[in-house]
């Protein structure tokens, strides 16, 4: 049988609404990357000048100078003082004049801050004609040369915890919340030890504190479920293009996993003090190669992300309550009355009745998920 034009206008009408999602992430990935990767320039890059004499003074004010903003540098009386300082975080690298200049940075803090940081410095050194020793006082694992295997753990983690939020939210509307909710700790906790494994036996990011590493994996990965599978009971099939600009668009861009703050506009920099993914980057880092300096506080923003996530799962719950207290019981029928069935109303097909509308925009956005 030949379709309508009304059936064909209907499905032309169904499908536009459907690319909006992806032509929309479209737009908002391309002014997230963009936005935050495509010319990155120091801007209040913290370096020191080891030394207290006037020629040390008189460097760091030329350096400061010449930056223009992008660079922050002071002086420090001696060696111990700057590899604490790279050491804490507090500086990104640490310059020894004299006859035989050394540069000192931590790679394991941000490895383009220190390309950064080396490329500065060369010039200085060149410009007394000596060549410049590097030193890494914090270097990555032997398996994370560049140090961007942590970020590239962050996507893994973060694509198996988004995309179960559709599949828990969408196949899973039936079920009660509390039963979403289960399923959404239970999908965490095997995200998490699938990325443990990526991170310690496969890929050997990390050479010790995988202990560590799987709970901020857990403590990451849950609250983006729990605030997935809470946001979908408001969104429903908005819900994954929610996630996405929460935990793809927002998130990657400003984890430091690529460029810390220090090289990013200032929209992304300042994301980066309180995004979930910028407290697994830098609690992962601080944990595994700065012996715990201010790990509390990266591990309080996971946290927070997470009881953000069980009050959402709290609403979700009052709200569809809410839903069921709405829907008027079904009309009692007199006692002893008979239905006849040849009376009863012919039944609606599957894909036109509410359930059926509901069931097929679940597996539509179970798709869509699975496609991004």
């Amino acid at each position: 049988m030949t379709a309508g034009p009304n059936t064909t206008t209907g499905a032309l009408r169904h499908v536009l609404g459907h690319l909006l999602t992806p032509l929309l992430m479209c737009l908002g990935m391309g002014l997230a990357y963009l936005g935050a990767f495509h010319a990155p320039q120091p801007h209040d890059l913290r370096v020191d000048v080891v030394g207290s004499g006037p020629s040390a003074q008189a460097l760091a004010q030329s350096l400061h100078d010449k930056g223009a903003g992008a660079l922050d540098v002071r002086t420090v009386a001696d060696r111990a003082t700057a590899v604490t300082g790279l050491r804490q975080q507090d500086s990104f690298g640490a310059y020894i004049p004299g006859p035989h200049p050394e540069l000192l940075v931590a790679s394991a803090s941000s490895d383009t801050s220190a390309m950064a940081v080396e490329k500065v410095f060369t010039k200085v050194a060149a410009g007394q004609d000596a060549p410049l020793k590097v030193t890494d006082v914090a270097p990555v694992a032997s398996g994370d040369p560049t140090g961007q295997g942590v970020f590239f753990l962050l996507v893994a983690l973060s694509i198996g915890a988004y995309a179960s939020v559709a599949v828990i939210g969408g196949a899973g509307a039936v079920l009660p919340l509390k039963i979403r909710a289960a399923l959404a700790a239970m999908t965490s906790l095997v995200v998490s030890l699938i990325g443990t494994l990526f991170a310690g036996p496969v890929f050997h990011l990390v050479d010790h504190g995988l202990g560590g590493v799987w709970a901020m994996s857990w403590l990451y990965a849950a609250g983006i479920l729990f605030v997935g599978v809470g946001l979908h009971t408001f969104l429903r099939r908005w819900t994954t293009l929610g996630v996405m600009v929460l935990f793809v668009m927002l998130n990657f861009t400003s984890s430091g996993g690529i460029y810390r703050p220090e090289l990013q506009p200032g929209f992304f920099a300042s994301l980066h003090a309180f995004w979930n993914g910028a407290g697994f980057i830098e609690g992962v880092r601080s944990h595994v190669y700065f012996d715990g300096h201010a790990l509390g506080g990266h591990v309080l923003v996971l946290v927070l992300w997470l009881l953000a996530g069980v009050v959402l799962l709290a609403l979700a719950g009052l709200a569809e309550a809410r839903r069921r207290d709405a829907v008027p019981a079904p009309a009692a029928r007199p006692e002893g009355h008979a239905e006849n069935p040849a009376a009863a109303p012919e039944k609606a097909p599957a894909g036109t009745s509410a359930q059926g509308r509901d069931a097929a925009e679940a597996e539509e956005e179970m798709e869509e998920a699975v496609a991004v």
